[in-house]
């Protein structure tokens, strides 16, 4: 670990504050949400910011709340909250699931889905399970307060589209009809999976009374070079009855979606068997989430 080079430090009381001060820092702030990933980056000399801003004075930041139709996450809501809220675990399964199964629990304790989604890693199992729920993340900045969808915010390995003076301040998640499901899965190195994924997968789906699909989304981590929705599966799902043989078609057809690097933890050869059955799992997962009995 290096020495931490000298910094600013602020701890804003308001987002107007927090915004004006990232955008006189020109470039060279970060922010502090969790610490779980800047902290270990400044020890290790990745990042060296000239002005670290900490948001967990600001209020209203924090907690999950229920409206008629969407959920809303507060952005510096801890990782931990989200794996044990009972609403997100009865309405939003999949994004409970990555939580559970995020880095450790001591991790899961500091960090919060806003600095996880903002860090946009490849890896990430909350960014996934957030695509698959058709997730909008608000953000607020000097142009003032914007909302996108959370798979449009993801544009390369590391980086998103957040100008230098943005912050994400909480995540919509729309309520869905009955026939909805979802579950994530991933495979990390340790048993019991809580590492970073060597291959993640998100599946929901919506199904008539008939086991049919009527909509669905697939959402891949660790298999390409963002957090990444596999379309073309989603289309082959879409208007047909669950079944063993759709099912492995869907799971063969999202590994050839996947585009895997070979890295030190995985050959992109093994990712890519890893996509077809992890798929195959997700879908099987969001399927019982939604009550449906695959058909022979």
């Amino acid at each position: 670990m290096k020495r931490l080079l000298k910094f600013d430090y602020y701890e804003p009381a308001s987002l107007e504050d927090a915004v004006r001060i990232l955008a006189a820092a020109d470039g060279g702030a970060s922010v502090l949400a969790g610490g779980t990933d800047l902290v270990v980056d400044m020890k290790t000399g990745r990042l060296q910011p000239s002005t670290v801003v900490n948001l967990k004075g600001i209020p209203k930041l924090a907690g999950i709340d229920a409206a008629d139709d969407a959920t809303r996450i507060g952005a510096l809501t801890r990782v931990t909250e989200v794996e044990l809220s009972e609403l997100v675990q009865s309405r939003h399964p999949a994004l409970a699931q990555a939580a559970s199964i995020l880095a450790s629990p001591p991790v899961r304790g500091l960090a919060t889905i806003g600095g996880n989604v903002g860090r946009a890693s490849p890896a990430s199992d909350l960014g996934p399970a957030l695509i698959v729920h058709d997730a909008r993340v608000a953000i607020i900045g000097t142009e003032g307060a914007r909302e996108e969808l959370v798979e449009k915010l993801y544009v390369a390995p590391g980086v998103t589209s957040l100008a230098q003076s943005d912050i994400i301040t909480h995540f919509t998640l729309p309520l869905q009809p009955p026939g909805f499901g979802s579950a994530y899965v991933k495979l990390g190195k340790r048993g019991s999976g809580t590492d970073i994924a060597l291959a993640g997968v998100a599946a929901s789906v919506l199904a008539d009374g008939d086991g049919e699909i009527v909509d669905c989304r697939i959402a891949l981590a660790s298999l390409g070079p963002t957090p990444f929705r596999a379309v073309g599966t989603e289309t082959l799902l879409r208007s047909k009855r669950a079944t063993q043989a759709l099912l492995a078609t869907a799971a063969e057809n999202a590994s050839h979606e996947a585009m895997p690097i070979d890295d030190m933890r995985a050959s992109a050869f093994y990712r890519e068997k890893l996509a077809r059955v992890l798929t195959d799992r997700a879908l099987r997962g969001a399927l019982a989430s939604a009550g449906v009995e695959v058909a022979a």
